[in-house]
């Protein structure tokens, strides 16, 4: 699956086969990331792609340096899943 960041609409993204596009949305506060959901059509649920989406951006936070907030449940989900992200979270 390839992801793509589409800057423009502040959301990471996967173009699936149908044409319908998963989303993870995340806005900017004081340096921060902060992910506000994801989004997988109904039909695609339960595929990985929502996981794949979640792992792909707190890689790319790390990366770039970044701390993140969550608002997203499914992120917290994720992280809760996978505590080695837990350092990410932004202390504000």
């Amino acid at each position: 699956m390839e992801i793509t960041n589409n800057k423009r609409q502040f959301q990471y993204e996967i173009a699936l086969p149908d044409g319908e596009i998963a989303t993870l949305e995340y806005r900017w506060l004081k340096g921060n990331m902060v992910l506000m959901r994801t989004l997988v059509p109904a039909k695609d649920r339960g595929k990985g792609i929502g996981a794949t989406l979640v792992k792909h951006t707190l890689d790319a936070a790390r990366t770039a340096n970044l701390k993140i907030i969550v608002y997203c449940g499914y992120v917290n989900k994720f992280i809760e899943r996978h505590p080695a992200y837990e350092d990410l979270k932004s202390s504000q």
